[in-house]
């Protein structure tokens, strides 16, 4: 088991290239299921939950290798149909699986999608987009099965912005037969990534406006290759370690209109930034001002996979600040370990208020991923040594989180304990 060992104190200060991203990969090699030929994905993170679905793929019949940091795709002669719940409960984005095993196989049988325990995260919108285009659902003995002889294209209108389900629905829909219209789609920019990537592989996606996507279908896609697009949620993640040190970072290819909502945060917090030549230059050292009220909200509104490490530089911020979380209701379960350093936190509901106070280093655990990497930021703003367990939640999402915060003069590493 290993654990993460920081000491805290130091003002952190340098450049960083951030991974690709862990939210527009994962679907997008669920998407390579819809080719028979190879795929490249390049700059790919290497992080558990891509290793989780590499394992998945394999189970299918699928052929990978690595180069580096670029995955190669052999789907050439996938024919399995079934995916165990043993692997599909590790990880939420399983169920997307679904579409795409029945653009390619017209059959698709996964265990219930696990991953992070951070609200209830229902799949009732996938399974509405895929009854929509022809195809029959049942449910027993903890497994979701789905079969179609043809999906045929219809219009869908989705009660609420899902990204999952304006996910699954777009590997459904690329091979059915005839138009599928998608409104009220989620608009995060994986969706977008995901488009691209379908579009290089033939498919015929048009964006009609904000919210709307038409999906001409074709009868066959092939291989192709793309490069994954840096990780919004991780360059997040290091400024706001920078913040809470009240330092300085300079992310070299950081997703450049992508993190609007955040970066006007922490201009309000008293950051200064500023894009140059392709560069995200952040400076937290003025970072002073509370946030009298935040909400999470769907893109482009504040991502709710940032409020985790938002609220841990909150703690280090004097006055009172409030978050309100509307996307997931268990979001706030690191706010019991930050109480154990210091930090004076009260939780209602879907809100929680925080005073600025003083942080002190102790043993913590993390319970889910952007939980984890909140807690290695309240720890490097501590005083003293931190020691986090859970990291396996962490590695989840952050190829190598000791590595990159070392990088910006951070005092931290992992320490395997059953080799001691």
């Amino acid at each position: 088991m290993d654990e993460i060992h920081v000491i805290g104190g130091n003002c952190l200060k340098g450049s960083i290239t951030v991974q690709g991203s862990k939210n527009t990969v994962l679907p997008i090699m669920a998407a390579s299921l819809l080719q028979r030929e190879i795929c490249v994905l390049r700059g790919c993170p290497r992080i558990l939950d891509v290793c989780y679905m590499e394992e998945i793929l394999h189970i299918l019949g699928v052929v990978t290798w690595w180069k580096g940091h670029d995955l190669y795709l052999d789907c050439s002669k996938v024919c399995g149909r079934e995916i165990a719940s043993e692997y599909t409960g590790r990880m939420r984005c399983s169920v997307i699986l679904l579409g795409a095993l029945l653009g390619r196989n017209q059959r698709g049988v996964i265990g219930y999608p696990g991953g992070c325990v951070i609200g209830k995260r229902p799949i009732d919108l996938h399974l509405y987009a895929l009854k929509s285009l022809g195809a029959i659902i049942s449910e027993k003995n903890g497994k979701i099965q789905a079969d179609c002889k043809k999906l045929k294209g219809q219009e869908i209108n989705f009660p609420d912005r899902s990204v999952g389900a304006t996910e699954q629905a777009l590997l459904a829909a690329v091979l059915a037969e005839g138009e599928t219209v998608l409104r009220n789609c989620a608009r995060e920019p994986e969706i977008t990534w995901l488009c691209r990537f379908l579009q290089k592989m033939g498919a015929r996606i048009f964006h009609e406006k904000e919210g709307c996507i038409r999906v001409q279908g074709v009868t066959s896609l092939y291989g192709t290759e793309m490069l994954i697009p840096a990780d919004r949620i991780v360059t997040g993640t290091y400024l706001c370690a920078a913040a809470a040190s009240r330092g300085s970072v300079t992310v070299e290819n950081a997703p450049e209109g992508e993190m609007e909502a955040f970066l006007e945060v922490y201009r309000k917090m008293g950051g200064q930034y500023e894009w140059k030549s392709g560069k995200l230059i952040a400076n937290g050292a003025g970072i002073q001002f509370s946030v009298p009220f935040l909400e999470t909200e769907a893109y482009p509104g504040f991502p709710t996979d940032l409020q985790s490490p938002l609220l841990a530089v909150l703690t280090t911020v004097p006055g009172i600040s409030r978050i309100r979380e509307n996307i997931f209701e268990n979001r706030f379960k690191i706010c019991s370990e930050l109480t154990k350093m210091g930090a004076h936190i009260e939780v209602r509901g879907s809100e929680v208020k925080i005073c600025g106070s003083r942080l002190k280093g102790c043993r913590l655990r993390a319970e889910e991923l952007r939980g984890g990497a909140a807690l290695v930021i309240a720890a490097l703003a501590a005083d003293g040594e931190s020691v986090i367990e859970g990291v396996p939640f962490i590695r989840r999402g952050y190829e190598d989180i000791c590595r990159d915060l070392r990088y910006l003069q951070a005092e931290i590493y992992m320490e395997d304990i059953l080799s001691v």
